[in-house]
């Protein structure tokens, strides 16, 4: 561990004494983390939206995390941080309404397509099927995904995209709360699971890009290179496999919530 992590982990009371000196080193130490997230984030929205306005957003979010961080509990600091940088700069967004509602519409419209297809079929929807369902050729149905792949950036606190069940899952998920009591721990487990199964269902294409995105911190210029594809082809496809995922794991979300 290093000295600065040590510090923040032996803070008492973090929230009313924690020495702005300790605070001006942590910001520094954790300022290409808040930037990493910003240019991801960026590189799937308009053109208009300015990378530095994002960044800005995130120093926010990373001071909001060393005031709240709990050294007593069972998670790292820069876990917690990567979620409140990320946070605070999707509720920016989110307040500029940089989303239109059209676009919102458009995502609604693919995720239903796809659930009634899924529902019909006992698995995904290929692109030709979801066409015919649409009534669209291939190149309308990737320009309406095209239009549509900003919606994939996934906000916590955004209500009108996520379910309460949805939100107050993830919530816990991302807190990690899992070892909070046993009932917590049980519904985190069926969580992972119905996460991994909606993963396996998809394409072995889709899979990949998500692989790629999520875990090996490709963006999407290197994995159009490693797969061969244009840059727009790996939009495409993220924005695909986002949405299928939304769409299978919504119900699923919600009948956990109930539960609890």
């Amino acid at each position: 561990m290093s000295s600065l992590a040590q510090k923040l982990k032996n803070l008492k009371d973090y929230r009313s004494t924690i020495d702005p000196t300790i605070k001006d080193q942590i910001i520094v130490e954790y300022a290409p983390l808040v930037k990493y997230i910003a240019q991801k984030i960026a590189s799937r929205l308009p053109a208009n939206i300015e990378l530095d306005d994002l960044i800005s957003c995130g120093v926010i979010g990373l001071m909001d995390a060393i005031e709240k961080f709990d050294p007593s509990r069972d998670n790292k600091f820069k876990t917690y941080a990567e979620f409140r940088i990320r946070g605070a700069i999707l509720d920016e967004l989110r307040s500029q309404d940089w989303v239109p509602r059209s676009v919102r519409e458009k995502a609604k419209l693919i995720e239903k397509a796809y659930a009634k297809l899924e529902s019909e079929l006992g698995r995904m929807a290929t692109d030709e099927e979801m066409c015919a369902e649409l009534n669209m050729n291939q190149d309308e149905f990737h320009d309406l995904l095209n239009k549509a792949k900003s919606v994939s950036l996934l906000n916590i606190d955004d209500t009108s995209l996520m379910g309460r069940g949805d939100k107050n899952l993830m919530s816990s998920l991302l807190e990690n709360r899992r070892g909070s009591n046993p009932f917590s721990a049980v519904t985190f487990k069926r969580a992972q699971d119905k996460i991994k199964e909606s993963i396996k269902s998809l394409p072995e294409k889709h899979r990949l890009v998500l692989s790629l995105y999520y875990y090996e911190d490709l963006n999407l210029k290197e994995i159009g290179q490693v797969l061969d594809v244009t840059e727009s082809r790996v939009s495409q496809v993220h924005t695909q496999a986002i949405l299928k995922l939304r769409s299978k794991l919504k119900n699923e979300f919600e009948s956990i919530e109930d539960v609890a």
